[in-house]
C-alpha cells in the first residue's frame, strides 16, 4: 500500500473498526515504524492528536502547558534575559566583549520579532477560550481537569505548534457542540494539509475534500466529503460487481470448452491458446462485501399518558472549589409529552447531565419533579459502564436484560454495538473503556421502557453502529429525551432542541439545523455568539467561556459588562465591529459580500418573474412574488450596509 498526502488536503480517513486507522496515523506521525515499507516526510512538521492523553504529571497550568508548543520562543527569552544581565554587568562599554553581547542581544530580538513574540500569549489565550476554558481557568493546574478538558489542551498545543500537516484522531470526541463550531473554523484557515479521523459525519461532511477508506490492508482514495463518498462508492461496488461477474461467467464458460474438448486432436490448438489466456488473465478481485445488514429495534414499549414529565421552576446549586456554583437559577419550567424527541445541547459543564439527572430523580434540586402515570424511565449515563457486573460476559449481560429474546437477536444487537465473534464470551473485567460504554448501552435499550433519557449514547459507536442507533430511534413508538454533541445524529432523531445555558433552559422547536437557522436567522438570533472563524456576530458581550457552570462573580461581571453596554447606548443589532480580530474580520467581508451575490440573483429573478405577464394571470402569485421581491430587497440594504461598515473597519486598522 502506498498513499501521498500534500498540499493543502483535507482528507478523512474512514474504515470499520480495528482497519488500522490509528496504527496508519501513528506510523506517519513517526511513532511506530512500518514492519514493510518506509515513510517520507519531506522535512515537513507532522502533528498527531491521539485520541486519548498521554502527558506526564506536572504542576503547570493550562496556559503553560499550551505555551509548551512556543519552546523556540521561551528559549529566545530566557536568552535575552541572560544577556541584558551580562551587559548591565559591564563596566567598560569601550571592551570589545561587549561589544558582541549587544550584537548577539539585538540579533535575539531580531528572532523574537521573526517569531512573533508579542502575539504568542494572545494567541494562546484565544485558541484555549475557543475550546472552551474560561479566562480564570487558564492558570488552574491541568492536574485538577477531567481527561476530556486535558484533551482540549493537547489539542490547543497542537495548533500553536503550527505543523504543516495535521493528523486528528477523533478530534471531536471531547469537545462540544459550540467548540466543535469554533474548531471547524479554525481547520477552515489551516494552510496545510489534515487527516482526520472521525467517527462524526457532519464534521466528515463539512471539513474534508477527499475520503481515504482503509479496509482489508488496502487503501483506496474518493475526491469529496463523506456523503459523497457514500455514493462513489456504491457505485464503484456496483461497477466491480458487475466486472467481476462478467469476468467469472468467461472463466466458467472457458473451463468448460476446456474440459468439453480437452482430448480432441482437432481442438487441441484452441483448447491450449484458452489454457494459456486463462493462465496469464488479469484477474478482477472479488468485489468487498458491504457491512453487515445489522438492525435492531426496540421492545415494543408499553403506552404512557399524554404528559411523560413535568419539571416546575427550578434550581440548582452545589459546593465548589470557590464556593457556591450556580448550575440553574429559576429555570423551567420544563414539559414532556408522549412522543416528544428532544435534543439537550448545550456547552460542556453547562448542566445537561445534571439535568439529565434531575430527571431521573438522582439529584436534588430546588424544585418540583412529576412523572406521569404508566411512565417507565429507562436512563443511560456516561459512567453507568461502572456498574456492569465483572462477574459476567458481555452475552450474559445482556441476556439477564432481555428476557425473552432469542439468542441470534441478542447477538444481532451486540454485531450492532461492535460485539462480533468470540467477542460476545469476553469478561466484563477485561474489557476496555469504550466497550464497556457500549455494553452499557446496549443493555440500557433492551429494556422496554416508554420514556429513555441518554447522556451521550454515541461516545465509544462508529459511523455503522450511530446509524443503527439512529434507525432504532426513529421507530420507537416511546418518547425521550439524548444529550448529544453529534449534529448528524441530532438531525435524525430530534424533534425539539433543549439548550443549556446561562443556568437556564430554552425550547426550540425541530433537528439542530432548524435550532441552528432560528439561532441564525429567527426569533432567537440574540443567541448568537461571536465565534472565533468569524461566522456570526453578536450585538452583545461575548461571554465567557466555561469548563463547569458559572458562577456568581462570572455572572455579575456579565451584568456589568450589559450595563456598560446601554450606557454606552450601542442599538440593538448593531455588531460592534472592533471587537473582532482581522481573520473574523475578512471572513465576514467575504461571506457578506457572497450573501449581496446571491441576493442580487434573487432580485433578479423575482424582477424577471414580474415582468412577465403571465404573472398577471395568478394574481396570487403576484402577490406572493411583490412580497418577496420586497423582502429581498430589504435583505440588500442590512447586507450592503454591514459589507461596508467591515470594510470600513478593516481600513482603519
Amino acid at each position: 500500500m502506498s498513499w501521498t498526502v500534500s498540499g493543502t488536503k483535507r482528507i478523512g480517513l474512514v474504515g470499520p473498526n480495528g482497519a488500522g486507522k490509528t496504527t496508519l496515523l501513528r506510523i506517519i506521525s513517526g511513532e511506530s515504524d512500518p514492519d514493510e515499507g518506509s515513510v517520507s516526510v519531506a522535512g515537513i512538521r507532522i502533528g498527531y492528536l491521539r485520541q486519548e492523553t498521554q502527558e506526564e504529571a506536572s504542576d503547570r497550568s493550562v496556559l503553560e502547558e499550551a505555551l509548551l508548543a512556543f519552546r523556540d520562543v521561551s528559549s529566545l527569552h530566557s536568552e535575552e534575559e541572560r544577556l541584558i544581565r551580562d551587559i548591565e554587568s559591564f563596566q567598560n562599554h569601550n571592551d570589545p566583549e561587549y561589544e558582541k553581547l549587544l550584537s548577539d542581544l539585538n540579533h535575539v530580538h531580531d528572532r523574537l520579532v521573526q517569531h512573533e513574540s508579542h502575539l504568542v500569549k494572545p494567541r494562546t489565550e484565544t485558541i484555549l477560550t475557543g475550546l472552551g476554558f474560561a479566562n480564570d481557568e487558564l492558570n488552574r493546574p491541568i492536574t485538577s481537569f477531567s481527561g476530556g478538558w486535558r484533551m482540549r489542551a493537547a489539542l490547543a498545543k497542537l495548533l500553536l505548534s503550527d505543523p504543516d500537516v495535521l493528523l486528528l484522531d477523533e478530534p471531536t470526541n471531547h469537545l462540544d457542540i459550540d467548540s466543535i463550531d469554533w474548531f471547524e473554523g479554525y481547520l477552515k484557515s489551516f494552510r496545510g494539509s489534515v487527516v482526520i479521523v472521525s467517527h462524526d459525519r457532519y464534521f466528515l461532511d463539512r471539513m474534508v475534500t477527499s475520503i481515504a477508506e482503509l479496509s482489508g490492508g488496502i487503501l483506496t482514495e474518493y475526491a469529496g466529503n463523506y456523503e459523497y463518498y457514500l455514493t462513489e462508492r456504491q457505485e464503484r461496488r456496483a461497477t466491480q460487481c458487475a466486472t467481476w461477474e462478467n469476468q467469472q461467467k468467461m472463466i466458467s464458460d472457458t473451463e468448460r470448452f476446456i474440459e468439453r474438448f480437452r482430448a480432441k486432436a482437432s481442438k487441441a490448438r484452441q483448447v491450449q491458446s484458452r489454457v494459456k489466456m486463462l493462465e496469464s488473465l488479469d484477474r478482477v478481485p472479488a468485489p468487498a462485501s458491504d457491512e453487515a445488514s445489522i438492525a435492531f429495534r426496540f421492545p415494543e414499549p408499553p403506552r404512557s399518558n399524554r404528559s411523560v414529565f413535568e419539571l416546575s421552576l427550578f434550581s440548582k446549586t452545589y459546593d465548589g472549589d470557590g464556593g457556591r456554583v450556580e448550575v440553574f437559577s429559576d429555570a423551567g419550567p420544563l414539559q414532556v409529552e408522549r412522543g416528544d424527541r428532544i435534543a439537550l445541547i448545550g456547552q460542556n459543564g453547562a448542566g445537561k447531565s445534571t439535568l439529565a439527572r434531575i430527571m431521573l430523580g438522582a439529584e436534588p434540586f430546588d424544585g418540583e419533579r412529576n412523572l406521569g402515570s404508566k411512565v417507565t424511565l429507562s436512563f443511560f449515563a456516561q459512567n453507568q459502564a461502572e456498574t456492569l457486573p465483572v462477574n459476567r460476559n458481555v452475552y450474559e449481560v445482556l441476556q439477564e436484560t432481555a428476557v425473552g429474546q432469542t439468542e441470534t437477536w441478542i447477538r444481532s444487537l451486540l454485531g450492532a454495538f461492535l460485539f462480533v465473534g468470540d467477542d460476545v464470551f469476553k469478561p466484563v473485567s477485561v474489557l476496555s473503556g469504550g466497550e464497556r460504554s457500549r455494553l452499557a448501552l446496549a443493555k440500557t435499550l433492551v429494556s422496554p421502557a416508554n420514556f429513555l433519557v441518554l447522556d451521550e449514547p454515541t461516545n465509544h459507536l462508529d459511523i455503522l453502529s450511530r446509524q443503527v442507533l439512529v434507525e432504532a430511534l426513529q421507530q420507537y413508538t416511546g418518547t425521550y429525551v439524548v444529550v448529544s454533541h453529534d449534529r448528524h445524529f441530532l438531525d435524525q432523531i430530534a424533534k425539539k432542541v433543549w439548550r443549556v445555558e446561562d443556568g437556564t433552559v430554552r425550547e426550540f422547536h425541530g433537528n439542530y439545523s432548524d435550532y441552528l437557522w432560528q439561532v441564525e436567522h429567527g426569533t432567537a438570533s440574540q443567541l448568537k455568539d461571536t465565534r472565533s472563524n468569524g461566522t456570526v456576530e453578536d450585538p452583545g458581550p461575548k461571554a465567557e467561556r466555561t469548563g463547569g457552570p458559572k458562577t456568581k462573580d462570572q455572572k455579575r461581571k456579565e451584568a456589568e459588562e450589559r450595563k456598560k453596554r446601554k450606557e454606552k447606548s450601542i442599538p440593538s443589532g448593531h455588531p460592534d465591529y472592533s471587537r473582532l480580530n482581522d481573520f473574523q474580520l475578512n471572513r465576514m467581508h467575504q461571506e457578506t459580500e457572497a450573501k449581496i451575490i446571491q441576493k442580487e440573483f434573487e432580485k433578479s429573478d423575482l424582477e424577471n418573474e414580474l415582468a412577465d405577464p403571465v404573472l398577471f394571470n395568478d394574481p396570487k402569485r403576484g402577490r406572493e412574488v411583490t412580497q418577496k421581491l420586497s423582502e429581498v430587497q430589504a435583505e440588500l440594504v442590512v447586507l450592503l450596509e454591514q459589507w461596508a461598515s467591515v470594510g470600513q473597519e478593516l481600513e482603519n486598522r
